[in-house]
């Protein structure tokens, strides 16, 4: 059966196939919707669907509220998800992308005995390293704009245009509560292989922080390190991708 999403679906499908042998799931990182994937498509072979999740107050989700606790999130996605996981499925984030794939992977496995058979975390640290969080959701926007400067991911033009910014900071600030507010529960790890990508020039994070996501898996586990700053994913596309595909041609 040909499962079609509405228009109010949280999940997108720019390319539809109707019967993929698989479905990559990929998740933005703060600020990010699924326009951020829109240039991955024709990359893909026919039979892995480029499934982009689209989380509120962003994109076509606009009109709804932005969650600022990934609990609520994570339940919330599961339910719109759920009509199309009738297929092997991976999960793809980056950054709080990463971070919300991985709860989501682990409320699908406790609550609907789902797991995805391949999870890649990309630009996030493991979820049990523990560090001092930098609040930096409730800043005044002048602090708060300079310390997205730091994180060199959003153009200096969207920066400067204040009618852009009034609509994103809401949006950033959210995203950014979600990961001061998050808590790691410790839980087992999954079966399936866990593949991450860290950016060499990315300051955010330390190699250490990567490889920790070795203890989440009790399959395979590999960590490739790209060139570029927090945001490789774009400035490393290609490689990125060619990663992506190869080590899930094994699953079709």
């Amino acid at each position: 059966m040909t499962l079609t999403p509405t228009i109010n679906s949280w999940i997108t499908f720019p390319k539809p196939n109707p019967s993929p042998s698989l479905r990559l799931f990929c998740f933005p990182y703060a600020g990010g919707s699924s326009y951020s994937f829109r240039s991955w498509i024709d990359y893909f072979p026919k039979n892995i669907e480029i499934c982009t999740v689209e989380l509120p107050g962003r994109g076509s989700q606009i009109q709804l509220i932005p969650f600022n606790r990934i609990e609520p999130l994570v339940k919330a996605i599961a339910l719109e998800i759920l009509p199309f996981l009738n297929q092997p499925f991976a999960f793809f984030g980056h950054s709080m992308g990463g971070l919300i794939s991985f709860e989501l992977a682990r409320l699908l496995r406790r609550q609907y005995n789902l797991e995805p058979v391949h999870l890649f975390i990309s630009g996030r640290r493991a979820p049990q390293i523990n560090r001092s969080k930098t609040i930096i959701s409730n800043l005044p926007k002048a602090d708060l704009i300079r310390e997205l400067r730091l994180l060199n991911g959003t153009p200096e033009e969207v920066l400067n245009n204040d009618e852009l910014m009034e609509i994103l900071l809401p949006i950033l600030r959210a995203d950014f509560a979600i990961l001061e507010n998050y808590n790691y529960t410790a839980d087992a790890p999954f079966n399936c292989p866990i593949s991450v990508f860290g950016g060499l020039q990315d300051r955010t994070i330390e190699l250490k922080e990567l490889e920790a996501w070795r203890e989440q898996t009790l399959n395979s586990f590999s960590l490739k390190m790209l060139s570029g700053n927090h945001f490789f994913i774009h400035s490393s596309q290609s490689f990125l991708l060619q990663e992506l595909i190869q080590q899930l041609n094994v699953y079709y």
